[in-house]
C-alpha cells in the first residue's frame, strides 16, 4: 500500500512539475531564436555539472568547459533543430560516454518518417578508412553493386566525411567502432544529418578490374504511386488491390523473440551457436533451457553471437556469465552517483521515480559519492547446474556494448575462451549508465539521456579509454561483405575444426 502511495504521488510529479516534452503547433525542423538555443546548452551545461558521474572522465574540465563556450558563442542566429542538434551533439560526444547521448524532441522523431525523402542513395558500410557498398536505393544499379568500394563522396574521403559525422555520435572513451557500426547500420541518415541532401552526389568508386573511376548520381526519392486511385471505363480500380495476410500474435511474437535471441546446434561439429542479440526483456528461461539443451547434448563448443548486442539488463548478462565464467565476479568495484537527490527535476521528469530508489539503496561515503553497496560486494558465483566448461567462442564487434561488454569482459582471458572479431563499443574499464533518465531542454525540447552511475567494472584494469580488444582480430574486408561471407563465424569454425583435427 505505502509502495502503491509513493508511486501515486510520484507520478502527480510528474505532470504538475516537469517541463512539457512537446512543442505546441510544431512544424518540422523548425527554427528557434538564438537566445532560446543558447540558454538551453547553458541549462544543460549546470545538468550535467550536478548529476552526471563522470562527465571528467576522459575529457579535462578545461577542454570540455572550452566545448559549451564555443557552442554557445557559436549560435549568433536562429537555428533549425538538426542544426541545433549537431552543435549539441558536438559537445556531448567530448565526454566520451556512450550513454550520454542527444535525441531529437518528441515532436520531430514522431513525424521524420513522412521526412524521410529524398537522401543519399547507397547503403555503405564503414571501418577504418574503408567504405563499401551494401546495397543501392535504385534497384536497377549496375554499378554500385554489393562489395564495391567507394573512394570519395563528393570530394570527401572516408576519413574526411567520418571526422565530420563521427562528433555527431556518443561512445564510450575512445573506441570508434561503436560509431562506425552506427553509421553503417544507416548510412543514408548519417550523411544527410551531417551534411544535408543535394540533388546530385559525385561518387569516386573502383571498378571491377580496380580502376578509379567517377560516376555522378542522383539523390533518391520515391515516385509516388498516381495508379491508386485511377479509375477505368467501368469505374473499378485498374490494379486490383493486393491482400496480405496478417500474421498472427503468436507469429509476430516468434519473429520478435528470434530477433532477439536463437539457439542452434551443430551436432555434427558438437557445436551450439548461442545470437544473443540484447540483453532487455525476459531472457532468463532462454538461457536456462538453452545451457539445458546444450549439456543434454554434450555439445563440445558454444559460440555466442553478441556483435548485435548494444547492452540491456545487468541481471540478463550476469545470469548468462555464471553459465561460462570459470571464477566467481562482481558487476563492478564502484558503482556510485555523485548525488542522491536529482538536480533540475524539472526538466528530467524520470528523476521524480528515482528519487526514492536512490535513497534507499545508495550510502554515502568517504569519497562523497552515493554508492551502491550491496551491488559492489555482491559476488556472483559461477553456476553449478549446466555450467559449460567447454570450448566458448565469444563473436564481438563495434555494436557490442553495455551490458553487452560486462559479459565479454568477464570472460577475457579465460583459459578456454576466445573472443574473436573487433573491439567492443562499450568499455573495458567501466561506463556511465545504470538509472537513463532523459533531460528535456525546455527552448528546443531536445532530448539528453543523462546517465546517473559511474560503472567501474575492475579498478585493476588500464583506464584507457579502450573496448574489450579481441583475442583473434577480424576485420570486414570488400570481399567478404560483396560475398555476403560471416568471416567472423567462418574464422571460428576453422579454429573449432583445427582443434578437432
Amino acid at each position: 500500500m505505502q509502495q502503491r502511495l509513493v508511486r501515486i504521488i510520484a507520478l502527480a510529479c510528474v505532470f504538475t512539475a516537469c517541463t512539457s516534452s512537446k512543442i505546441r503547433h510544431y512544424q518540422f525542423n523548425q527554427k528557434t531564436a538564438a537566445p532560446q538555443l543558447q540558454q538551453d546548452v547553458v541549462l544543460l551545461k549546470k545538468i550535467l555539472e550536478a548529476n552526471h558521474p563522470s562527465l571528467y572522465w576522459y575529457t579535462p574540465k578545461d577542454t570540455l568547459d572550452a566545448a559549451f563556450n564555443a557552442a554557445i558563442n557559436s549560435i549568433t542566429d536562429s537555428l533549425t533543430e538538426v542544426t541545433f542538434r549537431n552543435n549539441v551533439a558536438s559537445v556531448i560526444s567530448q565526454v566520451k560516454c556512450g550513454h550520454t547521448a542527444v535525441r531529437f524532441s518528441k515532436n520531430y522523431s514522431k513525424v521524420i518518417e513522412q521526412h524521410r525523402y529524398p537522401c543519399f542513395p547507397l547503403s555503405i558500410k564503414t571501418w577504418g578508412d574503408s567504405m563499401v557498398v551494401l546495397g543501392s536505393l535504385f534497384p536497377k544499379d549496375s554499378i554500385f553493386k554489393r562489395g564495391t568500394i567507394i573512394t570519395a563522396i563528393n570530394g570527401k574521403n572516408a576519413q574526411e566525411l567520418m571526422a565530420k559525422i563521427f562528433p555527431l555520435i556518443s561512445t564510450d572513451g575512445n573506441s570508434n567502432g561503436f560509431k562506425s557500426q552506427v553509421i553503417s547500420s544507416n548510412f543514408p541518415s548519417w550523411y544527410k544529418l551531417a551534411f544535408g541532401v543535394d540533388s546530385t552526389y559525385s561518387i569516386g568508386y573502383l571498378d571491377a578490374a580496380s580502376i578509379a573511376k567517377t560516376k555522378i548520381i542522383k539523390n533518391f526519392s520515391p515516385v509516388k504511386d498516381t495508379t491508386k486511385h485511377k479509375k477505368d471505363t467501368i469505374g473499378k480500380p485498374v490494379t486490383p488491390p493486393t491482400i496480405v495476410k496478417k500474421p498472427s500474435k503468436h507469429q509476430q511474437k516468434q519473429v520478435q523473440l528470434l530477433a532477439k535471441r536463437s539457439l542452434t546446434i551443430d551436432t555434427a561439429n558438437s557445436t551450439a551457436m548461442l545470437r544473443v542479440a540484447t540483453f532487455s526483456g525476459r531472457l532468463k528461461p532462454f538461457f536456462r533451457q538453452s545451457m539445458k539443451k546444450i549439456a543434454q547434448q554434450q555439445i563440445k563448443n558454444v559460440v555466442v553471437d553478441v556483435r548485435e548486442n548494444t547492452g540491456g539488463r545487468l541481471e540478463n548478462s550476469t545470469f548468462l556469465t555464471k553459465y561460462f565464467v570459470d571464477k566467481p565476479f562482481k558487476t563492478g568495484d564502484t558503482i556510485a552517483a555523485i548525488t542522491n537527490n536529482i538536480k533540475y527535476k524539472k526538466y528530467i521528469p524520470q528523476s521524480y521515480f528515482l528519487w526514492l530508489p536512490m535513497h534507499l539503496f545508495s550510502k554515502k561515503k568517504a569519497d562523497g559519492r552515493y554508492h551502491k553497496q550491496d551491488e559492489e560486494r555482491k559476488i556472483t558465483k559461477p553456476a553449478t547446474k549446466y555450467h559449460f566448461d567447454g570450448g566458448i567462442y565469444v563473436l564481438q564487434g563495434g555494436l557490442s556494448f553495455s551490458a553487452a561488454t560486462l559479459f565479454t569482459s568477464n570472460l577475457k582471458g579465460q583459459k578456454n575462451v576466445t573472443i574473436v572479431g573487433e573491439e567492443s563499443g562499450g568499455g573495458y574499464y567501466g561506463n556511465s549508465a545504470m538509472f537513463l533518465p532523459t533531460i528535456i531542454l525546455p527552448n528546443s525540447k531536445l532530448r539528453v539521456i543523462l546517465p546517473l552511475y559511474k560503472l567501474v567494472i575492475d579498478s585493476s584494469r588500464l583506464q584507457d579509454g579502450r573496448g574489450v580488444l579481441p583475442d583473434i582480430l577480424v576485420l570486414p574486408s570488400s570481399d567478404a561483405t560483396k560475398q555476403a561471407k560471416d568471416v567472423k563465424v567462418e574464422t571460428v569454425k576453422a579454429l573449432i575444426l583445427k582443434k578437432q583435427l
